[in-house]
């Protein structure tokens, strides 16, 4: 078969699909773009977390700070599971 059959490209994209579909379920986590163009992290909590890009990009860049102070704080916070 060729490499650009069709059907071969459909199969090789199924099989893409159903791994990424067991990567997000096993991670119980799933990322979705918002009705208002936000980025939604589903599977955190009750809730999704909505932040525009921008928001998310400057929470990325302090993804350090953020480890350090939990690092820090660590006798003070709460987990849950």
């Amino acid at each position: 078969m060729a490499e650009n059959d069709p059907q071969t490209e459909i199969e090789r994209l199924r099989a893409e699909n159903e791994r990424l579909r067991r990567t997000a379920a096993s991670r119980g986590m799933t990322i979705k773009v918002s009705e208002k163009g936000g980025v939604s992290v589903y599977g955190l909590g009750r809730f999704p977390v909505t932040l525009y890009k921008e928001q998310w990009t400057k929470l990325l860049a302090m993804a350090d700070d953020i480890r350090a102070f939990i690092r820090d704080n660590d006798s003070k916070l709460k987990t849950k599971e």
